[in-house]
C-alpha cells in the first residue's frame, strides 16, 4: 500500500474519530458503540506507530503524547484575561443595571446574556487556521502558564476546530471544572490507595491541571464549559456575546447549557433565583451566576475599570453558614508583625471543605462580636474561600468560658507586641528579627513584582532560614555555591542558577527596591512616587512625614510608616548590606517635566524577546510616558512584537508611528536607558 493511500485512510479515520468525538461529548449523542469506536482508534495508533512521519498535534491519538516538563513557562496574554466584580444583593445588580445604562444613554432595558458561574479554573485557548497551538491559564490577569499538553488531555477540547468558516487566529476563554461525580469518584480511589483526598471539585481541577506530567492530567476527569473570546481575527466578529457562543458551538466547544438571553434587569434576577434552586441538581460546583451586556457594540463603549469589564457582573450566592465550637485560639505574625487571632475549630464541613480554622480579623472584632473560647459560633466561607467566624450564639454559651487577650509578647519571637493609639491592628516589634517576620520579608523582596529573583520560591526561602543560612534580604547575596549545594533536593547546577539569577538581580530600579523593603502599605504606586520624588535613595533616610505627606499616594498614615521604616537602624543596616552586596540602580530624573517622554502615549503589542511587556512599560513609564491598552489617533507610538494583532492594524489605519523590537530597543538606547 503507497504511502498516499495510508495517508488517505489515516486522514479519514481522523475526521471519523473527530466527529464520533463531537457527538459523544459535545452533543451527549454518539452514534457508534464504545466497541467500534476504540477499532477506528487502535487502527489510527498503529497507522501511526508505523509511520511516525504522518503524526500531527492536531490528531485525535495525540491529547498525551508530550513528555512530563520541568516546570511550566508564563504566556502574556495578548488581551487581559480580566476579572468580574461582585454583587451580593439585589440592589448592587440593579446599580449595576442602571450605570450600564446611563454610560450608554439608554432609557430602555439592556439585553444581557446569563450564565452559571462555574467554580473552577479559567484558561485561553489558542487556535492558528484552526488548530490548538497553545493553552494557558489566567494567572495574574496579564500573565499566566502554558498548560498546552495538560489541556489537549481534556477530551471536552477540540484539537481541531470543526468547518472551515472559523478566525485564522482565534483565542477561545474557558473554565476547566471537575463534574461533581468526577470529583467524588477521584476520592473514593484516593481513599482506596491510602492517598490525599481533595478538599472540593475546584482545588481538584486546578490542582489536576498543573500538573507537570500530562498522563496524570489525562486521568483527572476533567471538563471545560467556553464563556467567550479574546482573540478573534480573520473574520468578522458577530454583533452579540450569544451569537460567539454560538459559532464556538459550531466549531465543536461545549457551552454551558443554562445559558439565557434576557432583557432587563428583573430578568436577570430571576434567572439568578432559578439557577439557585437548580444548583443541587447541577452536574458541576456553582458559586453564583455572571450578567453580561450582550451588544459587543456596547461592551465596548462601557469598556472597563482597573481589572474588571464594565460589562459584566458576578452576582454569587450567599455564604453558607454552619455552627460549631470555638475551641482555642492562636496569634499568627503576618510579614509586616501583624498579628491575627485565629480560631481553632471543631472540625465542620462548609460548602464542601471541612474548616477546623477561622480568622477572627483583629481584636477589635473579638471585643464587638464578644467571641470567647467554648462558645458556639457561626461561621462561613466569605465569598466562598476564606472562613470566617459571623456570630456567637449566646444562648448557647457554657458557664466556664475563656476571655481572648492580647498576647504581651511575640508567640514567635518574644518580642513586645505595639498597637498604636486608633489602630485595630497590634504587632510584633521585633521587625526583621522575628523569624515569621523574616521568612516572608525575604518572600516579598524576592517575589516577580519587587526584585524578581528567579528559582528563589517560598519553600527554598523557608529552607534557607530554617537552616539558619539567612536572616535578612542582604544575607542573600552571601550565599555560596557549597552553602546551596548542600540543601535538600538542589543540586551544583541549581544552586549555581539561583547564584546567577541573584546577580542578576542585583541590577533593578529605585521603585522596585523600595517595594521590595516591605514598608507598611508602601504597594508598586507609591514606590514609584517616591523614587520619582526623591530620586536618591540617601534621601528617603531623613524624610519627614511632613516632607513625604506631600508626595502622590502618600497620605498621613503611609508616611508614618514609611518615616519610622527608615528610622529603625536595624533596616538601615541591612539596606547598607543590599547596597555593599552589589544592588543598584539607574539615575532618575527627577523632574516629571524634563522627563524626555513626557506627554506622550505608547501601546505595546505582541510578545518581547528582550523585555517582558511589564519591563518595557515600566522602562516607559520612568521616561515619563504614559503606557495605554488600546490605540487611538491620540496615541503617539505602537510598540509592535512577535504575534501582533489587532493593534497593529488598527495603528496602521491611523497612521499612528510604529516600531519593532529592534527600533524600540535601539529607540530607548538613544534615551540613555540602561536596558541590558
Amino acid at each position: 500500500m503507497s504511502e498516499n493511500t495510508i495517508r488517505k485512510r489515516l486522514d479519514q479515520l481522523r475526521r471519523e474519530i473527530d466527529e464520533h468525538n463531537y457527538r459523544y461529548f459535545v452533543l451527549a449523542d454518539p452514534s457508534i458503540s464504545d466497541a467500534q469506536y476504540d477499532a477506528l482508534f487502535r487502527e489510527a495508533q498503529e497507522i501511526e506507530k508505523s509511520h511516525p512521519n504522518l503524526i500531527t498535534i492536531d490528531s485525535p491519538t495525540q491529547r498525551v503524547g508530550a513528555k512530563p516538563l520541568a516546570e511550566f513557562t508564563q504566556v502574556t496574554h495578548k488581551i487581559p484575561m480580566l476579572s468580574l466584580d461582585n454583587a451580593f444583593t439585589e440592589a448592587e445588580v440593579s446599580a449595576f443595571d442602571r450605570r450600564a445604562r446611563e454610560r450608554l444613554h439608554l432609557s430602555a432595558e439592556l439585553e444581557y446574556i446569563c450564565e452559571p458561574k462555574l467554580d473552577g479554573l479559567a484558561v485561553s485557548l489558542r487556535y492558528e487556521n484552526g488548530i490548538f497551538v497553545q493553552g494557558a491559564t489566567r494567572g495574574d490577569g496579564e500573565t499566566g502558564e502554558d498548560v498546552t499538553e495538560n489541556l489537549r488531555t481534556i477530551a471536552t477540547i477540540p484539537l481541531r476546530l470543526r468547518g472551515h468558516d472559523y478566525p485564522s487566529s482565534l483565542e477561545v476563554r474557558g473554565e476547566v471544572y471537575m463534574p461533581k461525580a468526577g470529583f467524588s469518584a477521584l476520592n473514593k480511589k484516593a481513599e482506596v490507595h491510602g492517598e490525599k483526598v481533595f478538599a472540593n471539585p475546584r482545588n481538584a481541577a486546578a490542582g489536576s491541571l498543573r500538573q507537570l506530567d500530562p498522563r496524570i492530567t489525562a486521568k483527572r476527569p476533567l471538563a471545560l464549559f467556553c464563556y467567550g473570546v479574546g482573540i478573534f481575527e480573520g473574520k468578522d466578529i458577530p454583533s452579540t456575546h450569544s451569537e460567539v457562543l454560538s459559532n464556538l458551538m459550531t466549531w465543536g466547544f461545549i457551552v454551558n447549557p443554562e445559558i439565557e438571553v434576557v432583557t432587563g434587569v428583573e430578568k436577570c434576577l430571576k434567572f439568578y433565583d432559578r439557577i439557585a434552586k437548580k444548583r443541587p441538581q447541577l452536574a458541576y460546583e456553582i458559586d453564583g451566576v455572571v450578567y453580561k451586556v450582550n451588544l459587543l457594540k456596547d461592551q465596548k463603549r462601557l469598556g472597563f475599570i482597573s481589572r474588571a469589564p464594565r460589562w459584566a457582573l458576578a452576582h454569587k450566592f450567599p455564604a453558607e453558614q454552619v455552627t460549631t465550637i470555638l475551641e482555642d485560639v492562636e496569634f499568627q505574625v503576618g510579614r509586616t508583625g501583624a498579628l491575627t487571632p485565629v480560631a481553632r475549630l471543631k472540625p465542620v464541613s462548609v460548602s464542601g471543605v471541612i474548616v477546623s480554622n477561622a480568622t477572627l480579623h483583629n481584636m477589635d472584632e473579638v471585643r464587638r462580636k464578644d467571641i470567647h473560647i467554648g462558645d458556639t459560633v457561626i461561621i462561613q466561607r466569605a465569598g466562598d474561600v476564606i472562613p470566617e467566624v459571623v456570630e456567637v450564639i449566646k444562648q448557647h454559651r457554657p458557664a466556664h468560658v475563656k476571655k481572648i487577650t492580647l498576647p504581651n509578647d511575640c508567640p514567635v519571637c518574644h518580642s513586645q507586641i505595639e498597637q498604636a493609639e486608633g489602630e485595630a491592628i497590634a504587632r510584633c516589634s521585633g521587625g526583621l528579627f522575628c523569624p515569621a517576620q523574616r521568612k516572608e520579608a525575604i518572600k516579598h523582596f524576592a517575589s516577580r513584582k519587587a526584585l524578581d529573583i528567579e528559582g528563589l520560591g517560598d519553600k527554598l526561602v523557608e529552607q534557607l532560614v530554617d537552616t539558619h543560612l539567612i536572616q535578612n534580604p542582604a544575607d542573600l547575596f552571601a550565599l555560596t555555591l557549597d552553602q546551596l549545594s548542600s540543601l535538600e533536593r538542589m543540586a551544583s547546577k541549581s544552586a549555581q542558577n539561583l547564584l546567577d539569577a541573584l546577580e542578576k538581580s542585583k541590577k533593578t530600579t529605585l521603585a522596585r527596591f523600595l517595594y521590595a523593603l516591605g514598608i507598611r502599605e508602601v504597594g508598586e504606586a507609591t514606590a514609584k512616587s517616591l523614587a520619582q520624588h526623591f530620586g536618591k535613595l540617601e534621601s528617603l533616610f531623613s524624610a519627614t512625614p511632613e516632607t513625604l505627606k506631600t508626595i502622590r499616594d502618600v497620605g498621613p498614615i503611609v508616611a508614618n510608616h514609611i518615616a519610622i521604616f527608615f528610622s529603625e537602624d536595624h533596616n538601615l543596616k541591612v539596606i547598607e548590606k543590599l547596597i555593599k552586596a552589589g544592588l543598584h540602580w539607574p539615575t532618575i530624573i527627577k523632574s516629571q517635566t524634563d522627563l524626555p517622554l513626557v506627554n506622550t502615549t505608547f501601546v505595546l503589542t505582541g510578545s518581547l524577546s528582550e523585555l517582558s511587556r511589564e519591563e518595557a512599560k515600566e522602562q516607559l513609564e520612568n521616561l515619563g510616558a504614559k503606557v495605554a491598552g488600546s490605540v487611538s489617533a491620540k496615541t503617539s507610538y505602537v510598540v509592535a512584537g512577535v504575534e501582533a494583532g489587532s493593534k497593529l492594524k488598527k495603528a496602521q489605519d491611523l497612521g499612528v508611528n510604529i516600531m519593532d523590537e529592534k527600533q524600540f530597543m535601539d529607540f530607548l538606547k538613544k534615551l540613555k536607558v540602561d536596558v541590558n
